[in-house]
């Protein structure tokens, strides 16, 4: 069957089409289909993030450091300070 019309697709992948690209929910499909995936809601590794805050706390930047990485200032000194006590 020739599929070149997104409204034959399930919701899910016709959204896909739609946004990515037919040959890409296609993809999706064809790599995915009959599992259940969860996407997590930071895109990036936490840990690594982590490491990014540690290095780049000056001692005054807490602020900019939750804006730039999209966590609370108490998250940002947390993280500061559990740092220094496994060094």
């Amino acid at each position: 069957m020739a599929i070149n019309d997104t409204d034959l697709f399930n919701s899910v992948y016709k959204e896909i089409s739609e946004k990515l690209g037919m040959d890409t929910a296609i993809n999706i499909y064809h790599m995915f289909k009959g599992q259940q995936i969860n996407f997590p809601v930071r895109l990036f590794n936490p840990a690594k993030i982590q490491e990014l805050i540690v290095k780049e706390y000056d001692g005054t930047n807490v602020r900019m450091l939750a804006v730039k990485y999209n966590y609370s200032e108490k998250t940002i000194r947390r993280i500061i300070r559990e740092s220094v006590e496994y060094m």
